[in-house]
């Protein structure tokens, strides 16, 4: 077999890229035959398909069946030569694949190529609008190209239209979650909100194995509340949130100056490196390109979900700050969906929640990104542990295909509305009838009839003999015993509150 598409193009220029989720190959054989492997989509095409031994060729192979990958064309074109593109773009002058490939070029360089403006033929979209989610789109007069890109040459996503996430789009899991909604009263449903802040909170520390105060608990609260009424996806915004959910004493002024990165040691100044973050001097322009790409999906209207992903998994893998990435990064997914109106008003989902019950479901989902690029970022650290990046590294940042990302936050979704969303209101709304029937038994005050529930939950149903002698002595055993299967009824046997 051989390469074909960006498996050659990387082959030919000695291209150091993260791997594309597709790669082509070219057999001597009549059929067309596709394999999935752990890492890749492989396509192995009949022997009427070989493109030949030519570069522009291979991009043009790689354009029609391997689709678009910013970050490899990125490569490309700093290792092609400017006269050997111009030559190519101006044998085929009108071609679809040629426009594209003089687009992204400057679009990725900033330079122009010695090529006049195309003054006839009609304008093509840089994506299929069927393969890839894209943003409104913005014509190139110079190139007869519409950008419809997700974001600018600073930072650009890019998510694919999979079958997983066509079918997610499909499933409507926002007008799902109105329908769970309706189905309770406001009282209750006000009462499920203040559990839901508090456990999103504590969820997203725990994810990072922290133990926050109380104070830092309300803090975190109070900007959830927050989160459906300010936009928090600009500079000033993201450091005043880092401010506020931080220890006071890490809190930044700006974004941060040194190179920071995720670790682990596992021995005496020994370090494991996780994920190197993107070089301080590379910040500004990337996070700059995030606030773009935030601003034209939003007016794109891309699905709130796709949108919540990119930008929130964006955040994550910048890493502007010193402190607080990751929770800025997971409070991003709720001030996205409850901007674009994918939350009700009013209602929080505790994906957090779903993430710590899922940790290998949600540490694939980061180093999916994570893990390819680490064997292309040349790094150092000394005995202190700072950390010196010795190559360029800006565009494999710039340009990540966050297809899998927004595919996971698709699932993290689906399951906090079938489980922590459903169940806890389930659970609340049971609660309330457990209360009306013990009272309709013993007319007990209300916090008396909360403790009887509690510790029956806490004991798979039953009060025991010592927590009846401390707290229910002058019931009888008639009224114990009709308590219990009223709470028995509701909620079985089981350890409830261990759930």
């Amino acid at each position: 077999m051989r390469p074909a598409g960006y498996t050659a193009i990387i082959d030919m220029f000695g291209l150091d890229v993260i791997p594309h989720w597709h790669r082509s190959f070219v057999a001597d054989s009549s059929q067309r035959r596709t394999e999935i492997t752990e890492s890749a989509v492989e396509e192995i095409y009949p022997n009427v398909y070989w493109p030949g031994n030519r570069w522009d060729r291979h991009l043009e192979f790689a354009l029609r069946y391997d689709g678009m990958n910013l970050a490899i064309l990125a490569a490309f074109f700093e290792k092609v030569r400017e006269e050997d593109l111009v030559v190519y773009v101006r044998s085929k002058p009108t071609s679809k694949y040629a426009r594209r490939i003089w687009f992204l070029y400057e679009f990725s360089t900033g330079k122009s190529l010695a090529l006049d403006d195309v003054r006839q033929g009609n304008y093509i979209d840089l994506l299929d609008p069927r393969e890839y989610y894209t943003a409104p789109a913005r014509p190139s007069r110079r190139h007869r190209v519409n950008d419809n890109l997700t974001g600018n040459s600073q930072f650009c996503p890019l998510i694919r239209r999979t079958q997983a996430l066509r079918d997610f789009e499909r499933a409507d899991l926002a007008g799902k979650t109105r329908r769970i909604v309706s189905a309770y009263p406001v009282a209750l449903l006000r009462r499920a909100l203040s559990y839901l802040y508090t456990k999103e909170t504590k969820s997203s520390f725990e994810i990072e194995h922290i133990t926050p105060t109380s104070n830092r608990v309300e803090r975190f609260v109070a900007m959830l509340q927050l989160a459906e009424q300010q936009d928090f996806c600009t500079k000033a915004q993201l450091i005043a949130l880092q401010n506020r959910i931080v220890d006071p004493r890490f809190a930044d002024d700006g974004y941060r100056l040194s190179q920071n990165y995720v670790g682990e040691t596992i021995a005496w100044q020994r370090e494991r490196i996780h994920f190197v973050a993107p070089k301080p001097d590379d910040l500004p322009g990337l996070m700059e390109g995030m606030e773009d790409a935030h601003k034209r999906m939003t007016k794109g209207n891309i699905h709130p979900v796709i949108h919540t992903a990119a930008i929130s998994y964006g955040f994550v893998f910048l890493h502007p700050f010193e402190d607080g990435n990751g929770r800025i990064h997971r409070f991003l997914i709720h001030n996205i969906l409850a901007l674009r109106g994918f939350t009700p008003e009013g209602l929080i989902f505790p994906v957090s929640a779903v993430m710590l019950k899922h940790p290998a479901e949600y540490d694939a989902s980061l180093e999916a990104f994570s893990r390819p690029l680490l064997a292309l970022v040349d790094y150092s650290l000394d005995e202190e542990g700072r950390m010196t990046v010795r190559n360029d590294t800006a565009k494999w940042y710039r340009y990540i295909d966050m297809t899998t990302q927004a595919e996971a936050l698709f699932r993290f979704m689906e399951k906090t509305i079938d489980t922590e969303l459903a169940e806890e209101l389930a659970f609340l709304a049971n609660y309330d009838r457990t209360k009306e029937s013990i009272r309709a038994i013993v007319d007990m005050p209300d916090r008396m009839i909360d403790l009887f529930i509690r510790l029956c939950l806490l004991n798979n149903g039953r009060i025991s003999a010592s927590k009846r002698k401390d707290h229910f002595e002058s019931l009888s055993d008639s009224e114990i015993e009709r308590m219990e299967e009223v709470v028995h009824a509701t909620y079985g046997s089981r350890n409830v509150m261990d759930e």
